[in-house]
């Protein structure tokens, strides 16, 4: 991971440090779990536990030698312990320390990323309800369409992220599971009540059936959920982006004093957050994919999984993480510009109320298609002549024979918007 990327909390979970102290706790625990049941001497796993200790240069020694990781590392803490150390990791198999540890430290990341989607979510809710009548125009397929409130825009966004908050405390509980089988999952070494009291001390779900790992599919619904929250943030970040366009200019990114724009134009005030919010969520998503890669093991266990879960699982929750202080920071600073929406919502002369003429005339007796034909007739001389909208619809003899003046006026009316958007806020628990 880009130094540039990392937050502290991150960097701590994913540490070498952290790894190996995660290690250590996992097999404290066993040895504890298996003194209560008077497997090991209680007195030996008293030991284990004020001895047992590590140095990340010395694993790394005998790593040199093992060509094993897990093996140095037992190795490296026996040197500590001393003969106590022959009944740590007793019954074991690598994966039940490794897996075991990676859902810790997931589920430590999880916490982490869960606080800041929750944060997110208030801060968009509480520029919803800022922007809640500030009206700009709503968008299809990139045309001018009727009016809408930036504020549902957000409130819209706030929804997205409370279903993702939903999705990311499933994929944190279904990845927070541990076991402790041995090899290939038969527990033939040691009885599953061993695997359940340890998981249950640890604060981890247990496998209900395992062979010699925890199955992928958990780490994949983790990661996808990632993608999928970043697939949001970029959407996000895209509208923004289109927003700060400078034929649009409805809204930009915060631009402070000092900032640079351009190392050869002065002018430039660029979206540089948004855009790295878009590039990021690209790698999300390829994280994402390798990890259902990873779903298809042969038999009972291979490794093709973990060199690769050593990049993606830190990489992807560490850019989450990075990605979400970025985009909290710039909805709490976003630069919004209400005169340039009304503006724009202005730009085509009154069309934006075409389908309020449309019902109305059908209201009046006219039939569909012959009411569409007559508004769109009027609309296509406001595209092309630029004339005001209301004022051909008034000289259109066809149409004021179903619609008097005082009634057009009324169908542009732009504050007959908010009634219903009221409504909408107001089923989202959030009214005045």
């Amino acid at each position: 991971m880009i130094e540039r990327y990392k937050t502290p909390d991150m960097d701590r979970i994913w540490s070498e440090q952290n790894k190996y102290n995660t290690w250590k706790e996992v097999e404290i625990t066993v040895v504890e779990v298996l003194a209560d049941m008077g497997i090991v001497p209680s007195e030996a796993a008293k030991v284990i536990r004020q001895k047992a200790d590590f140095t990340i240069e010395r694993i790394l020694e005998i790593e040199e030698t093992t060509r094993h990781d897990v093996i140095a590392f037992l190795t490296c803490m026996a040197e500590f312990i001393g003969p106590e150390s022959r009944f740590v990791h007793m019954g074991m198999t690598s994966s039940d320390l490794l897996d075991t540890s990676l859902a810790l430290q997931a589920q430590e990341a999880g916490k982490i990323i869960l606080e800041k989607l929750t944060v997110f979510k208030g801060v968009l809710r509480k520029q919803a309800e800022k922007y809640r009548d500030t009206f700009q125009i709503g968008r299809s397929h990139g045309i001018h369409a009727e009016p809408i409130t930036f504020g549902v825009k957000l409130a819209l966004w706030s929804e997205e992220i409370g279903r993702h908050i939903n999705r990311w405390n499933e994929a944190v509980d279904t990845i927070s599971t541990g076991m402790i089988s041995g090899a290939v999952g038969t527990y033939q070494h040691l009885d599953p009540e061993v695997e359940a009291e340890t998981c249950k001390r640890l604060g981890l779900n247990v496998a209900s059936v395992s062979n010699q790992v925890i199955q992928r599919d958990r780490h994949a619904h983790y990661m996808t959920t990632l993608a999928l929250i970043a697939a949001s943030l970029e959407k996000f970040a895209v509208e923004i982006r289109h927003m700060q366009r400078t034929e649009v200019l409805e809204a930009e990114e915060f631009f402070s004093k000092g900032q640079k724009g351009s190392s050869a134009m002065p002018h430039k005030r660029n979206p540089i957050v948004t855009e790295q919010i878009t590039g990021m969520a690209r790698l999300l998503r390829g994280n994402a994919h390798t990890a259902m890669e990873n779903v298809a093991l042969w038999h009972e266990r291979d490794i093709s999984h973990s060199s690769v879960e050593r990049i993606i699982i830190p990489d992807s929750t560490t850019l989450m993480d990075y990605m979400l202080n970025k985009m909290t920071a710039l909805m709490e600073n976003l630069l919004v510009y209400p005169q340039n929406m009304m503006d724009n919502l202005n730009l085509t002369h009154g069309l934006i109320f075409s389908q309020e003429v449309l019902l109305a005339l059908v209201k009046s007796g006219v039939s569909r298609e012959e009411a569409y034909s007559l508004v769109q007739c009027n609309a296509m001389k406001t595209w092309v002549d630029k004339k005001d909208f209301k004022t051909l619809l008034k000289s259109d003899k066809d149409i004021t024979k179903w619609l008097d003046n005082e009634l057009i006026d009324s169908l542009f009316d732009l504050d007959k918007v908010m009634i219903n958007i009221n409504k909408i806020f107001k089923r989202l628990g959030m009214e005045s």
